[in-house]
């Protein structure tokens, strides 16, 4: 006999039946008016991560709100992930309440809004956020640009499958990532190397709610677990250093120490490396050529 139950699956089923847990963002948008609009939103996902032109997010809420109205009229889009603080989640859920204006809702906003990096007219910034991702619709996916705002009442088919109006109530927004903002500290972490103590405090939505309330938990410590990472066999790097690029070789001991790369990606790391060599006019990888690529890595990724 099964140890599970077999729960019914509903509309919002991952609200309505089950305990999913999701990030708290506060999606901003342009208003008609070019004011900057809040609205809290958890299905909120990485969606293009590697492979393509761009990186992008996807976004999925309800088409008549003013942030589907807003990205379908404007384009613009700011994601700023909030911290665990008991007002900041009390806040988010009241901005996330619909049927108001931009103008009602962000009256007594708690929140501090600054100007970000990214070029051109955009929404503004929530100043307590640990991260922003700024970003741009991609409405050429699917012609999706086709859509235009006005509809509250619901849409009418034909609907679109991923991007745009995808259902009578429903849109999804693919949103091609502009710019990554980072509070200095956190910043610093991933640059220089994180530890347990310097992850923001990240609270999670449990995705379930009932007719009073939402549901979120406080930041916890998180703790390290090691990638059981198994040594690869030192022929097969030097195999496959061979035939990366007739003009960069690989020493002996600068393959050792990359035996544990995992093979599914050591051909794109060889690749990287001597792109990198090639820049630096290194001929040879050896383990100080190694050390030197690894310091232009980190290099580029502060940039």
């Amino acid at each position: 006999m099964s140890s599970f139950k077999d729960l019914r699956i509903v509309d919002n089923f991952y609200q309505t039946s089950a305990f999913f847990p999701m990030p708290t963002t506060l999606v901003g948008t342009l208003s008609k008016d070019g004011q900057t609009n809040l609205g809290a939103y958890s299905l909120c996902f990485p969606y293009y991560v590697a492979g393509k032109e761009y990186y992008a997010m996807l976004l999925e809420c309800r088409n008549s709100s003013n942030t589907a109205q807003n990205i379908l009229r404007g384009s613009r889009v700011s994601l700023n992930f909030i911290t665990d603080e008991r007002k900041y989640f009390r806040e988010a859920v009241r901005l996330g309440f619909p049927g108001e204006t931009t103008a009602e809702k962000m009256k007594d906003c708690l929140f501090t809004l600054e100007r970000g990096q990214a070029d051109g007219e955009r929404p503004l910034v929530v100043a307590q956020a640990f991260q922003v991702f700024e970003c741009t619709w991609d409405g050429s996916l699917e012609n999706a640009y086709l859509d235009k705002a006005g509809m509250l009442d619901g849409y009418d088919p034909p609907y679109r499958s991923f991007n745009g109006i995808t259902s009578k109530y429903g849109a999804h927004f693919i949103l091609k990532i502009d710019k990554i903002l980072m509070k200095e500290k956190y910043y610093d972490a991933i640059i220089d190397g994180v530890s347990s103590k310097s992850f923001p405090r990240v609270p999670v939505d449990y995705g379930y709610r009932d007719s009073t309330n939402f549901w979120c938990s406080a930041f916890r410590k998180p703790y390290p677990e090691k990638i059981q990472a198994k040594d690869g066999d030192l022929d097969s790097v030097k195999y496959a250093a061979k035939r990366i690029d007739p003009d960069v070789t690989f020493t002996d001991e600068a393959c050792a120490r990359l035996t544990k790369i995992p093979r599914i990606f050591l051909k794109a790391a060889l690749s990287q490396m001597a792109e990198i060599a090639k820049e630096e006019g290194i001929a040879v990888i050896d383990e100080y050529a190694l050390d030197t690529i690894n310091d232009k890595r980190r290099k580029e990724k502060r940039k």
